[in-house]
């Protein structure tokens, strides 16, 4: 499960780096959330249909669902075991 407190700290996280590369952003994100899956890709990397978990200017957070044999998104936070960091447009 990813709660709400832990969305907001990783969006303060992002919000506060001075530059955003996708693998830094990973790297540190799994250093400060150990357990935590995450994945970093910029925001034309999701589908449209799928609305985020929580945003910034910066980037917008998704839900991963690894219970199954291939991991995937989804709405549903008590199923979730990780997160998608999308960087938006320059961030990227």
């Amino acid at each position: 499960m990813i709660d709400s407190l832990l969305l907001e700290c990783v969006l303060g996280q992002i919000a506060s780096a001075p530059v955003l590369l996708e693998r830094e952003v990973a790297t540190n994100l799994r250093e400060t959330f150990p357990g935590i899956h995450f994945t970093v890709c910029g925001e034309d990397d999701i589908p449209p249909r799928l609305a985020a978990a929580a945003g910034n200017e910066r980037c917008e957070l998704y839900y991963i669902d690894g219970s199954e044999h291939c991991l995937k998104l989804t709405a549903d936070a008590a199923a979730a075991s990780g997160i998608v960091v999308a960087l938006r447009g320059d961030d990227a």
